[in-house]
């Protein structure tokens, strides 16, 4: 196909001079791979890189970029990757979340699980009947066994030490039902054996399958075999792109029978490269839904391209309700960032707004709290504990909350031309958020004075040992571009207060390799996530002093090694209630109090996703005037979407 790299407007012109670089780097280019030689059938239309019809293959941008290891496809493996199409297409879980409604739905299993007992420690769980694996075996209560077992079994799957403390033991009762004995009261054991946010960690293995090999420890489970509606067609040695076939039999798998039939033939996730080789490509028609672009690139992808869409049609343009919010975190046993005191000086020496302008433009929703600002959360905890934060004191009396974070946005924007800012203070809240710390680097500074720092003759800090405060902020490489942005913009407000900060990019694999291990000072990490008004599951594997093992060990959850008797208190009353009895949200608004007190991270702003489609070869995807669903390409309950998704009938 030509290529459509053409100047751009005056605005534009600076990048649009890389995009245009770039454009001819990947005409001329070949593809890392192509896949193996077979007879190509003669079609009509355009074919994909990898051989297939444009028309009937689906191209998803990859969100982790390059896969270093891709041919690893067991689950429980360390450093398996399911980005790539394996979660959201062949992989499926006990149980799904609609993120619309914040309601979970039975998926591999034919109901939600049944208590058996007042404690909620015994449970009666059914498979759905009729579910197939892709070689052609029944999907039975022994896959359900034989993998608890295996877990249970291999030490060296990081999820055995959290699998562990759930389950006491199990029956089987016939080919479809399994009775569960928990360890503890499990009055949520949908969330936790199921999905409340990106995916869930325990997914069922063909025992028929695993129990041929070796050592489930190091088998690779490549190719896979797929109880989803695709099975892996080809991979890229190199790792840039995987191509999933529909399986002939997709009406015997549980998105089948929830769903329907999905209509690509093919879906094809594409790692192009950096995003400029990204939006190239979306101007080209050769990638249909992207997952992170910047707000820079949207402007010239919808000048260049009439069918690109986002998920609104005006400012902010991008999807604010992401369910996990975004700021620094600091793994908590490494000096000095025990001292509550400097994770609150850091607060405190973080200029908020120049950190959103410099992030994304200001098209950010600020938050205080543990659990994201998405609608529903904004609702039930950010604006109910407004008033509270605004009364929030340290124990000198000092008020850290800036409440008119918001409206000072407003009119920053507003001064800068921005167009569809709203003027009530209401609307204005809700979409810039409850408000942020106070920027105030004198009080940051007394903080850390009363904790043994000083100022070196160069007016940078000292540590109390008077050695100069270093500190290096992990930060995400060609992915996740809100994170990799707000990395570099808090370097910038902290070393003008003083301290020496370097920015590490690092690729997926070692980035969350060091965040799991506990091996980095400081990072931009998203551990607050949430999509229900019961946050109980995310908080209790974000915050519990349970999961806490030594730094260089994989974290079950808490990676951030944080101990606190407190919040973990809270967290055990907690876990005795069920989702909808009114004291979890009452008790959840005192843990976020306790938590704010304490202050272990720094969350910084919800996830604004700019998550644009092309509608050239394929439509119905959902915005927020067809909103069935977020826009979560990544998430393991994209494989209930994309049966929505209509070919526009282009070749």
């Amino acid at each position: 196909m030509r290529a459509r790299c053409q100047p751009v407007t005056l605005a534009f012109l600076v990048i649009a001079g890389l995009l245009l670089g770039a454009c001819a780097q990947l005409v001329q280019a070949p593809a890392p791979s192509l896949p193996t030689a077979e007879a190509t059938p003669v079609v009509e239309g355009r074919l994909t890189e990898v051989g297939t019809p444009r028309h009937e293959t689906l191209i998803l941008d990859h969100l982790d970029g390059r896969v270093d290891n891709p041919t690893q496809f067991n689950p429980y493996m360390s450093g398996t990757r399911f980005n790539q199409g394996y979660h959201q297409l062949a992989l499926s879980n006990m149980w799904e979340m609609n993120t619309v409604t914040g309601q979970q739905f039975p998926a591999m299993a034919a109901e939600m699980p049944e208590p058996l007992n007042e404690d909620y420690t015994k449970f009666r769980i059914k498979l759905r009947q009729g579910m197939y694996w892709s070689d052609g075996v029944e999907i039975t209560s022994d896959d359900f066994a034989y993998t608890v077992d295996m877990i249970l079994n291999t030490p060296e799957f990081g999820y055995s030490g959290f699998l562990k403390q759930v389950v006491k033991s199990y029956k089987v009762i016939d080919r479809y039902t399994i009775e569960l004995e928990t360890l503890r009261p499990e009055p949520r054991l949908g969330y936790t054996l199921g999905v409340t946010v990106w995916g869930d960690a325990f997914r069922l293995v063909p025992k028929h399958v695993f129990e041929k090999a070796e050592n489930p420890a190091t088998f690779n489970f490549y190719p896979p075999v797929s109880s989803g509606p695709y099975v892996l067609k080809d991979v890229d040695p190199n790792g840039y792109w995987f191509l999933w076939e529909k399986r002939q039999d997709w009406q015997r798998t549980d998105a089948g029978m929830i769903a329907g039939e999905p209509k690509p033939k093919y879906i094809l996730v594409r790692f192009y490269g950096p995003e400029e080789k990204r939006v190239i490509a979306g101007i080209q028609h050769d990638l249909d839904i992207f997952t992170d672009i910047t707000p820079e690139s949207w402007d010239i992808l919808r000048q260049k391209n009439p069918y690109a869409k986002a998920w609104y049609d005006h400012f902010p343009w991008a999807n604010l309700d992401d369910p996990c919010e975004r700021g620094i975190a600091f793994v908590i046993p490494n000096s000095p960032y025990e001292k509550k005191e400097v994770r609150w000086a850091l607060a405190l020496a973080t200029d908020i707004q120049k950190v959103s302008l410099a992030t994304f433009a200001g098209m950010l929703r600020v938050s205080p709290l543990a659990t994201p600002p998405i609608h529903i959360l904004q609702e039930t905890y950010h604006k109910p504990l407004r008033p509270w934060l605004i009364d929030f004191a340290f124990e000198d009396g000092y008020k850290p909350f800036d409440p008119d974070f918001a409206v000072k946005m407003a009119k920053t924007l507003r001064d800068q031309g921005i167009e569809g800012i709203p003027t009530d203070e209401q609307e204005i809240i809700d979409l810039f958020g409850v408000g942020w710390w106070k920027y105030d680097p004198e009080k940051a500074a007394q903080l850390l004075e009363s904790v043994g720092f000083k100022r070196g003759a160069d007016g940078k800090w000292l540590l109390p040992d008077g050695t100069p405060w270093r500190m290096t902020i992990n930060a995400p490489a060609n992915f996740e571009v809100q994170s990799q942005r707000l990395a570099y913009a808090v370097a910038d407000v902290w070393r003008q207060f003083g301290i020496d900060v370097n920015v590490q990019a690092m690729e997926a694999g070692t980035f969350w390799s060091s965040w799991s291990n506990g091996t980095f000072d400081a990072g931009s990490y998203w551990p607050g996530c949430g999509v229900a008004p019961d946050i109980y599951d995310n908080m209790v594997s974000a915050w519990h002093k349970k999961y806490i093992v030594p730094i260089g060990q994989p974290a079950p959850g808490n990676a951030v090694r944080y101990e606190s008797d407190t919040l973990s208190a809270i967290l055990d009353e907690l876990s005795f209630l069920t989702s909808d009895d009114p004291k979890t949200v009452e008790l959840m608004r005192e843990f976020m109090k306790a938590w704010v007190a304490e202050l272990p991270w720094l969350p910084m702003f919800g996830t604004s996703k700019f998550v644009p489609v092309d509608t050239y070869y394929w439509t119905n995807f959902p915005d927020a005037n067809n909103y069935y669903e977020g826009p979560w390409w990544w998430w393991s309950l994209f494989k209930y979407m994309v049966p929505k998704f209509e070919p526009t009938g282009r070749r």
